[in-house]
């Protein structure tokens, strides 16, 4: 099935609607990094050379996995890793302007760490931002992406949003380029209900203040990634008087390899190599390095665990349970809480576990980008797994029928960009790559409009073909 026929205008009656070089939907870290790179560019060239360019947001304001800006949770990432020094070092934007800005420079500097709290660098993030607000609309989705030109060849596209959660009137946004950083969506296993006491470990710090009333005493964290240590060690923290049950099928949980070596699949060098590679070396290089970000966790947090296990184990008041090799098989809602029933891999044994919640540290999956482009989808290419074919410049492959430009950040791109896509580490890069490949989109736009002005011109100019 081909797509539906493109629309003429965005609003019934508007002649010349407004077009933008390019719509963002998510206000994330990358979309944001792609913000300033663009003002960047934007402030080194004429005003007619400038690229306009909007941004849409379901969030009331700027943020970044607030459930998780858990006290003393410092980031995985080099501070140099910011949204900009690695494309330029010189940027207003830095990690290190902001620190300067906040008059905690030589402060920081005194820690002689590479890596801020997670709460300073959501900071950062705010920060730069709040330079931004007259290019982005708050508390809005995208709820449609429609092609716009001539019969079969969609030159533009409008990108139709909703005020949320409230209810209101659709508007239309046109764009000649669209980039999808709609980040990431929580994974819950099959067959598993959220609710008040069943939930994914994103919304920690808004829901475990609300449990007021504990009557079991008890809690059960499900995983054993980053995410998962970093919960239960969280819970074990706040709540001294409840045991806290880490469920996962692994006999133990395993370290993140951050040796310098390995941190080169990091590398903006990597991407290249990895985009160049043949497929099965693809798949290889991702499984030889999924233990530096993927179910791992810090090894510093590991020993904290292990220590505290055993310090209890000497005290004889065992709070922190481990459930190693052990698997989650039901978890239901209780009126006073949540029980889960977990049996054993070795021994096949179940325990039945009443509790006040139940928190799901089970990872992400990528937003599907089909899921807003609906028809549209349709032109986008793939490869023989059903997967988008990607540029190196981050561009969706199209069928001719699609001439806008439509453009992809995070893990949608895992499989052609490799780890880094849904990563921090080179978002700067990113950013300055698909702001030039923008520019060089608008230079071709204006070089094949150059013939047709330049025939005009010479009518206009020959005698008697005036009016």
């Amino acid at each position: 099935m081909g797509m539906s026929a493109p629309h003429a205008s965005s609003t019934p009656g508007d002649a010349l609607p407004d077009i933008r070089d390019l719509v963002g939907i998510g206000f994330g870290p990358a979309n944001l990094a792609l913000a300033i790179a663009i003002r960047e560019h934007n402030d080194r060239r004429a005003s007619g050379e400038a690229l306009r360019a909007s941004f849409i947001e379901r969030q009331e304001d700027f943020g970044w996995h607030q459930g998780m800006l858990l006290e003393g949770a410092t980031m995985q990432v080099s501070f140099l890793k910011d949204l900009v020094t690695m494309r330029n070092p010189g940027s207003p934007f830095s990690f290190l302007h902001y620190l300067q800005d906040r008059d905690r420079l030589a402060d920081f500097i005194n820690q002689k760490s590479f890596f801020p709290t997670r709460l300073e660098f959501h900071d950062y993030f705010r920060w730069c931002a709040a330079s931004f607000g007259e290019l982005v609309d708050y508390a809005t989705e995208a709820v449609e992406v429609r092609p716009v030109g001539p019969a079969g060849a969609a030159d533009t596209l409008d990108v139709i949003t909703r005020p949320t959660p409230a209810a209101g009137p659709r508007r239309a946004t046109r764009t000649r380029n669209l980039v999808l950083g709609t980040g990431l969506r929580a994974r819950v296993p099959a067959g598993i209900r959220t609710g008040p006491h069943i939930w994914h470990n994103r919304d920690l710090l808004h829901r475990a203040p609300r449990l007021t009333a504990r009557p079991h005493r008890r809690f059960v964290v499900v995983g054993a990634g980053q995410s998962a240590a970093e919960t239960a060690d969280h819970l074990h923290r706040t709540f001294p008087d409840a045991e806290v049950c880490a469920v996962f099928t692994r006999y133990g949980y395993s370290p993140a390899d951050d040796s310098p070596f390995a941190n080169r699949i990091f590398d903006p060098a990597a991407v290249d190599e990895f985009f160049q590679a043949p497929e099965e070396v693809k798949r290889q290089l991702i499984g030889y390095h999924a233990n530096t970000n993927y179910a791992v966790v810090d090894g510093d947090l590991i020993e904290q665990l292990y220590r505290t296990v055993y310090q209890e184990k000497v005290a004889g008041t065992e709070r922190l349970r481990i459930l190693n090799t052990t698997a989650l098989t039901a978890v239901e809602e209780l009126p006073d809480g949540a029980r889960a029933v977990v049996r054993s891999l070795t021994t096949g044994q179940t325990l039945t576990l009443d509790c006040d919640a139940v928190v799901l540290a089970t990872g992400y999956r990528p937003t599907e980008p089909a899921e807003l482009l609906g028809d549209l989808a349709e032109e986008c290419l793939t490869d023989g797994q059903g997967r988008l074919r990607v540029g190196r410049d981050h561009r969706v492959e199209t069928t001719d029928r699609v001439r806008a430009g439509i453009y992809v950040q995070g893990a949608a791109a895992e499989h052609t960009h490799g780890i880094t896509a849904s990563l921090l580490s080179t978002l700067a890069v990113r950013s300055g790559e698909i702001c030039d490949s923008l520019l060089l989109r608008v230079a071709e736009r204006e070089l094949q409009a150059a013939p047709a002005t330049r025939a005009a011109a010479v009518a206009d100019a020959v005698p008697g073909r005036r009016g």
